[in-house]
């Protein structure tokens, strides 16, 4: 005889038990050390921090002193050799250094600061009705304008009428490209201004100043921040352009650009040495601008 399963409805509950639930593998945590070969991108801007800080103290020669002949190939005593006044281009190029690292960083800091500055005037009142919105305006306007002039042009302009000095072309140089950072913080601002928790935060009883300070400036003037390091390697192309073309710092002033204007004419005649070291040092310090900004911003920029 056929015995018919019975139905599982029927029979009540299963008996059978379960074995221990398998615990749930640890959420990894996300690490923040940074790997090595992100800290590597740091080297080339060591290097040229080390020797803008030391190389005066220890160069072999006064880089404005005519120790020996004109344009004695690199080797002996003068490792990158003399220039065609006699000046030591080894000692001229390390202390150019510091002259052109330390406007770099003035300017950067000062184009940003500036432009954080009017960056968040124009962005929060623009809009506004009245005086100080067609204020605003129109310095919006002035601001898109400087797109169409040369920094090197407008710098060439300036300095004709004040002179070259090293205070000089770090002011100049800090209002010319101050503009871009401008433009920066206002977007940033415009993106911001409106949202929800601004609201929320005028609702509570927040003036438009402490909302400006503690909520608008901190999330605009972070893309000013990550733009320094561009700041930093123009004002360093722009002041070597303008010693380059003969006015910039005054000879025998130390400084890459003049540096590059006095050797150019020599290395036709096979003398590239005064004018190669310098050029060198140039894209060494632009290019170590940008690995250190990479570095510090690549992973920020990216997630954004």
């Amino acid at each position: 005889m056929t015995v018919e399963p019975m139905d599982p409805v029927l029979t009540g509950p299963s008996t059978t038990v379960a074995g221990p639930a398998t615990p749930a593998a640890p959420a990894r945590r996300r690490s923040t050390r940074w790997p090595a070969s992100r800290w590597a991108k740091f080297i080339p801007m060591a290097i040229l921090i080390v020797l803008a800080v030391t190389g005066p103290w220890w160069v072999p020669f006064d880089p404005e002193k005519v120790i020996g002949g004109a344009s004695i190939a690199p080797g002996g005593d003068h490792l990158f050799g003399t220039d065609a006044s006699g000046l030591d281009v080894f000692s001229r190029v390390i202390v150019a250094t510091r002259t052109n690292l330390l406007i770099a960083l003035t300017v950067a800091v000062l184009a940003t600061l500036i432009g954080c500055v009017f960056g968040l005037l124009i962005g929060m009142n623009e809009s506004s009705r009245g005086p100080l919105g067609f204020v605003a305006r129109a310095c919006g306007r002035a601001v898109d304008l400087t797109e169409a002039v040369p920094a090197v042009l407008t710098g060439l302009v300036v300095v004709s009428f004040f002179g070259a000095s090293a205070t000089t072309l770090t002011g100049i140089m800090s209002v010319i490209l101050s503009p871009i950072q401008i433009r920066l913080v206002r977007t940033e601002v415009l993106r911001v201004r409106n949202d929800a928790y601004l609201d929320a935060a005028r609702m509570a009883g927040l003036s438009e100043f402490g909302l400006t300070v503690r909520h608008v400036l901190p999330n605009s003037a972070w893309a000013a921040l990550q733009n320094m390091s561009v700041i930093f390697a123009v004002s360093i192309i722009v002041t070597a352009a303008l010693g380059f073309i003969g006015v910039g710092l005054p000879p025998p002033a130390p400084e890459w650009g003049s540096m590059l204007n006095a050797g150019a004419g020599d290395v036709i005649s096979g003398r590239w040495w005064a004018a190669a070291f310098p050029a060198l040092f140039l894209f060494f310090a632009v290019a170590a601008a940008a690995l250190a900004s990479q570095a510090i911003f690549g992973k920020r920029r990216t997630a954004r």
